[in-house]
Parts: structure tokens; sequence; C-alpha cells
């Protein structure tokens, strides 16, 4: 089996399965007892805390912890959008925005919000002139992804921040880290001068069902959940305690593997690209420059074939990977990110996602360019040509 869809999700650290379990059999109080074990519990919670705020060099109580990168993206576009809303109901996303994102802001257009969608070059880069041009005294928060999920389009999340604060200290800035954390070297939110930044565990080896928001000291947000008064009163409920002690482990993991990871990663993306470009019915969707791109997802796609045939074709050969966001892979409509890029429905609708880490090595990307060669010879014979529509014909 070659596993190809890291940035769909990954597997756990055995380290990080081992933490899990012990925390679960062995320190099961609630953080909130004042008994023994339930001290025990909230010492575990606090270095976890401690743990993630040293990995992205920040405070402690700047993380705030989540059930993942939905939660998270949720939490921060909707609790922006009320508590400032005196300021004014002006919001920014991009086109090619994850869906926990996407859909959070038209739903929040349904409220009465007023939601420009920047548009995205070929390479699936956001236009910074637009965004300048987008912005107005009524605009109240910026949301953009580090990383697009689907295709590996890195944005200039440092110039955004830059032209942000110049701009207005009012103007919030949220960051969709889920594809940069533990993968971008010194992704650290306050260097960035990012005020809002999400993660999910399970996208780095760690457990699912646990995540993080980071909020800028200083910064108030209402309250997600209402009960207990866990995380600072704005997000009550039982902690997941084995699944935070999972997510710090994974998270200082991934940090301490970053060097290795990029430098890993990138060799193996040189090579996939290479062993795609060397088949002329695929097209590499993404910008030239590997600078550009995230050294750990390679997007191409196959005119005239659905993505899903590809998928299965492969997964004959022990090889998974898939077609877009696990969240709208289903869908069998052509990708959205793909058609913000300018892409036509063929190339949209056939679009691929290898993705992958620090644990592949060079023979798995050249088993994998191999199988793929071998693949498409066999289904390129089932393509059958658009004919051209008839034209209608003025009768005299």
């Amino acid at each position: 089996m070659l596993y190809l869809d890291y940035a769909a999700t990954t597997p756990p650290y055995d380290e990080v399965v081992d933490s899990v379990a012990e925390v679960m059999k062995k320190h099961y109080g609630n953080p909130s007892s004042l008994h023994r074990m339930g001290v025990e519990a909230e010492q575990l919670v606090s270095q976890a805390r401690a743990v993630i705020a040293n990995g992205l060099c920040c405070q402690p109580d700047e993380i705030r912890f989540t059930s993942g990168g939905t939660e998270s993206n949720n939490w921060a576009i909707q609790s922006v959008a009320r508590r400032y809303r005196h300021r004014g109901n002006h919001l920014i996303t991009t086109q090619i925005e994850h869906a926990s994102a996407y859909v959070a802001f038209q739903e929040l257009e349904r409220q009465g919000y007023q939601v420009t969608y920047l548009p995205v070059d070929s390479t699936g880069m956001v236009k910074l002139e637009e965004l300048e041009k987008a912005l107005t005294d009524d605009t109240i928060l910026v949301s953009i992804m580090a990383v697009n999920n689907e295709m590996g389009r890195i944005q200039p999340i440092a110039r955004i921040g830059d032209m942000l604060k110049k701009r207005s200290n009012t103007i919030l800035f949220h960051v969709d880290g889920v594809q940069a954390i533990g993968k971008l070297p010194k992704f650290y939110p306050a260097e960035l001068r990012i005020d809002l930044l999400s993660c999910s565990a399970h996208k780095l080896r760690g457990p699912k069902g646990a995540g993080f928001l980071y909020i800028r000291q200083g910064l108030e947000l209402p309250a997600l959940l209402w009960g207990g008064g866990q995380e600072s009163g704005q997000r009550s409920g039982t902690e997941n305690v084995p699944a935070l002690v999972g997510m710090a482990k994974a998270i200082r993991m991934s940090a301490e593997a970053q060097p290795s990871f990029y430098a890993q990663t990138s060799r193996l993306r040189e090579r996939i690209v290479e062993g795609i470009r060397e088949i002329p019915e695929l097209q590499l969707n993404g910008a030239e420059l590997p600078t550009e791109m995230a050294p750990h997802i390679v997007n191409f796609s196959f005119p005239g074939m659905r993505s899903e045939v590809l998928v299965h074709a492969l997964e004959e050969h022990g090889i998974y990977v898939s077609s877009r966001s696990a969240c709208s892979s289903s869908s069998s409509e052509p990708s959205r990110v793909l058609k913000a890029m300018g892409f036509d429905d063929a190339r949209a609708a056939s679009g691929i996602r290898i993705s992958y880490s620090l644990e592949q090595t060079m023979d798995d990307a050249e088993y994998f360019c191999e199988r793929l060669q071998r693949v498409v010879e066999r289904l390129k014979a089932s393509i059958v040509p658009q004919q051209p529509r008839p034209q209608n014909r003025r009768r005299r």
C-alpha cells in the first residue's frame, strides 16, 4: 500500500498513540475536579497548551483548544463578525478557501454581511492588488488560508499581514494554517502579524477531534460555548485530555522534524512533478516555482477523465490519492478551486491531489510515477473526444 493522501488525514505517530492510550488509562480525571486526579488532568492540559505555544513562539494563554480546523475556522470568522459589527459589516476572503471557511462566509452573507471573495491568478495566488482595492472603512475581517489544501499554493501571508496593519489596526487577520503549521519553516503568527490562526491535529500525525485557535493577546472574542467556563470561559465543556496531550506531542514532534520534512518532501515533489510532466495527457496545476508551492502537495488534471476514475484506477495498484479536499471529494461538480484559477470544466473536473510526508521515499515516488503512466496509458483509450456543437444555419 502506498498512502498518498496526507492532506486529508495522517497516520498518527506511534508515540502519539501511546500517549493518548496512557492518558486514557491513567489520567481519566476531570480537569475541573478538585481532587488529585482532577489536578493531574488539569496539569496535563496546561502542559499541552505550553508545548503548543512554544511551537508557535506565542503565549500559552493565546491558545484555545477546539475539536479541529472546522470549529476553529467557524469560531474565528463568526465571532469576529458578531463582536465587531459595530465597526462595520464588510468581510474579505478568497474564492479558494476550505469549505469550513467558505461556507461560513456564505452563511454570514445570508445574515446581512457584505462579503468580498477575492479572485486568484492561474497559479492559485490571491491577487494582492484586488485585496488592497477591496479594503474599505467598513472592513473588519480578512480571512485567507496559508496553503491551499487542494493544490498546495502558498499565499503571501507576511505581505498581507503587513498590508493590513499599515492600513488599519482595526482590521483583523485570520489565517487557516491547517496545511502550513509544522510544514512551512518559521510559521509564527506574531511574526506574520496574524490575529487568529486555525490548526487541526490530525493533519500533523495527531489524533482526530483535536485542534486549536490561536487568538492574539488582547483580542476579545465572544464565547463559542457557554457552561462550566473552560478555556477562559470561551469554550465550555470537559476537556478531551487524551486528545490534547496527543496533539501537543504531535505538534512538538512535527516542529522538531520540520527541516527534515521540508527537505524530503521537496525532493519527492520534484520527482513526482517530473513524472507527471513526462505524461502528455496530464496538466500540472499551481505555480512553476517550487518555493511558491507547499512541498507536500502536488495537483494535476487529466482532462476528459473524471477524477474519481483515476483515483480508483490507482487504488487497484495499492496507491491512495484524492480528487480534492476530503470534505468535498464526493461532489460531482468541478473543483471550485480549479475553476477559480480560470480552468475549464474538463480540467477542473479531473483534478487529482497527491500528498505525502517524511515517511515516503524516493522509491515510493518512482513507483507512483511508473504506475501513473501505466494507468493513464490504459485509461486514455476510453476518453471520448468532445465533438464541436453544430452551428445553427440561418434559413434563406
